[in-house]
C-alpha cells in the first residue's frame, strides 16, 4: 500500500512537516498491525512553490510537481498538513489541491491537520479543510488534527486528549478505512462504488 503526506510549511523545521511525519508513522503502525505493508512518501510543498505558480500560469507541470501530482493520485491513503494563514489553509496548499484533477481523489481516505500559533485557529479544519476534501469527493476520516504551539510536548489533562493521543485516534482510522480499502483501487473504481452506494439510497 501507498501513503503519502503533503506537508505545505514554509520553514525549516517546520511544525508542519513534523506533524506530517507523526501521522505518517502511526498510520504505518496502524496497518503493521493489520498486516499490510505500506510504503510512505512526504511531498513538500515548499520545495516545489514555483513549480506550482508556473504550473498556474502556463498549464503545464515541471516534472518534480507532475512526479508529487502523481504520488498524491495514486495514493492508497493522504494525510494532508497546512499551516493556518489569515484562519485558512495556506495559499501554497491550495494552489497545489487547485491542480489536482477534481475526480482524481474520489473515494480516497483523507486525513486532514493543520498547525498554528494559538488554539482559537483550530476550526480550520472543519471550515476550511474539510469542504475542499468534500469537493473532491475524498473520503475524509471522521477526527482531523490540530496542533498548536502549546501542543508539542503536552499530554492533555482529564478534560482534553493531548496531541499524541489524538494522532493515534486518527491515525487508526486512516488506517482502517485504507485496510478495507483495496490496493490498485483507481478513482474509476471509488466513483463506481460511490455511485453504487447512491443508488441504493435512491427511492422509487
Amino acid at each position: 500500500m501507498k501513503l503519502v503526506a503533503v506537508s505545505a510549511g514554509l520553514s525549516t523545521p517546520s511544525s508542519t512537516r513534523l506533524l506530517a511525519d507523526r501521522l505518517a508513522a502511526a498510520v504505518r503502525d496502524g496497518l503493521a498491525a493489520r498486516d499490510h505493508e505500506v510504503e510512505t512518501e512526504v511531498v513538500e510543498l515548499r520545495e516545489l512553490a514555483v513549480a506550482v505558480a508556473n504550473h498556474l500560469v502556463t498549464g503545464f507541470p515541471q516534472p518534480r510537481l507532475a512526479a508529487a501530482i502523481e504520488a498524491v493520485t495514486s495514493a492508497d491513503g493522504l494525510i494532508a498538513v497546512t499551516p493556518v494563514f489569515t484562519a485558512s489553509y495556506s495559499g501554497l496548499f491550495k494552489s497545489f489541491f487547485d491542480l489536482i484533477d477534481p475526480d482524481a481523489l474520489t473515494g480516497r481516505p483523507v486525513l486532514v491537520a493543520a498547525t498554528g500559533g494559538t488554539a482559537r485557529h483550530s476550526l480550520v479544519l472543519d471550515h476550511a479543510l474539510r469542504p475542499l476534501f468534500a469537493y473532491l469527493r475524498a473520503a475524509v476520516v471522521p477526527t482531523a488534527v490540530y496542533a498548536a504551539s502549546e501542543d508539542w510536548g503536552s499530554g492533555g489533562d482529564e478534560y482534553t486528549e493531548g496531541l499524541p493521543a489524538r494522532i493515534r485516534r486518527a491515525a487508526g482510522e486512516l488506517a482502517a478505512l485504507m485496510g478495507a480499502r483495496p490496493a490498485g483501487t483507481t478513482p474509476a473504481d471509488d466513483a463506481a462504488a460511490l455511485d453504487r452506494h447512491l443508488a441504493d439510497l435512491r427511492f422509487d
